[in-house]
């Protein structure tokens, strides 16, 4: 009898301890539901509507069939928005390697290490909109603090955000230096769990610095600048805050469009435009599909260098 009242108040305790997990379990499943699944379900829809007015009224649509795809496709601002895109994601390797080599000083008996990390991890806790505000004010072209430094008067003033030779490279080096604090994080922990007996058999085996960092922790860290590479393409194929902020152009589009991104083009079709927002849907569910075949290259190659040993 006493077994039975302690194995049935166990059950309860059971019961009521899975319910309690279920509930906390469940709040990011509806919180998935309805502000990721259910919207990619409707743009999904909607990329074969014609939806007339700003905005989009879905009770009016039509079925527009392929047009709103044909109409992306046949798009040129469309396809230069992918060369913009393109061109800003080549930040993404500068600071893979900017990232490795800081790291690497990092693991380094240097004085003030951990004033170092924190210094250089502060561009990855700054808010995006904030760190372009911030930019926008070093190369603005009136009142810019490059422009000053450099010496050069009104009439001298380089145009970084309104000349189309300097706008992407100056999106190119603000990436950089938002976006090598991260990688510094992770080779930082990923360096220091490389097993140093393997940098004591490649020194008695005659390898010099050079050879065992090649050789040896190259590969050891491999996993982490495969976890960079993904998720950093990813963002970078998604980019939008850094031209939408800084402008420099009609529309905050830069100068001849350079600062049209593929999200950009969603935007601009989606809020900007009378009767587009099918075709924004069409240009979205062509994002999702180019950053899924991306990513599935990805894996695939990764297969022939990254080393999880």
């Amino acid at each position: 009898m006493y077994l039975n009242n302690v194995y049935k108040k166990r059950s309860k305790a059971g019961r009521a301890e899975n319910v309690s997990g279920l509930l906390m379990a469940i709040i990011p499943v509806i919180g998935f539901v309805l502000f990721g699944l259910i919207p990619l379900v409707l743009a999904f829809v909607m990329a074969f509507l014609e939806i007339p007015g700003r905005g989009g009224r879905i009770e009016e649509a039509t079925f527009a069939k392929l047009e709103n795809f044909e109409a992306v496709l046949n798009d040129r601002m469309f396809w230069k928005s992918i060369g913009n895109t393109l061109i800003m994601a080549l930040s993404l390797p500068i600071c893979i390697v900017i990232a490795l080599v800081i790291a690497y000083l990092l693991t380094k008996k240097i004085k003030g290490v951990k004033v170092f990390r924190s210094i250089y991890f502060i561009p990855y806790v700054c808010c995006a909109v904030a760190v372009a505000l911030m930019w926008e004010l070093i190369f603005n072209q009136s009142h810019g603090i490059l422009n000053a430094f450099l010496g050069l008067s009104r009439d001298e003033a380089i145009g970084w955000l309104t000349d189309s030779k300097y706008y992407l490279p100056v999106l190119i080096v603000i990436g950089i230096w938002s976006g090598t604090a991260y990688g510094i994080v992770l080779y930082g922990a990923a360096l220091t769990n490389v097993n140093s007996s393997l940098y004591e058999a490649a020194k008695v085996d005659g390898a010099n610095s050079f050879q065992s960092f090649l050789h040896i922790t190259l590969p050891a860290i491999s996993p982490t600048t495969f976890y960079l590479l993904v998720t950093g393409l990813i963002g970078a194929l998604q980019e939008f805050t850094r031209p939408q902020v800084i402008g420099g152009g009609a529309g905050g589009q830069g100068p001849n469009n350079d600062g049209l991104t593929i999200v950009f083009y969603v935007y601009r079709n989606a809020f900007s435009y009378d009767g587009t927002m099918g075709i924004a849907a069409a240009a979205a569910l062509i994002l999702a599909i180019l950053i899924l075949i991306v990513t599935v290259i990805n894996f695939a190659v990764s297969k022939k260098w990254v080393s999880y040993d």
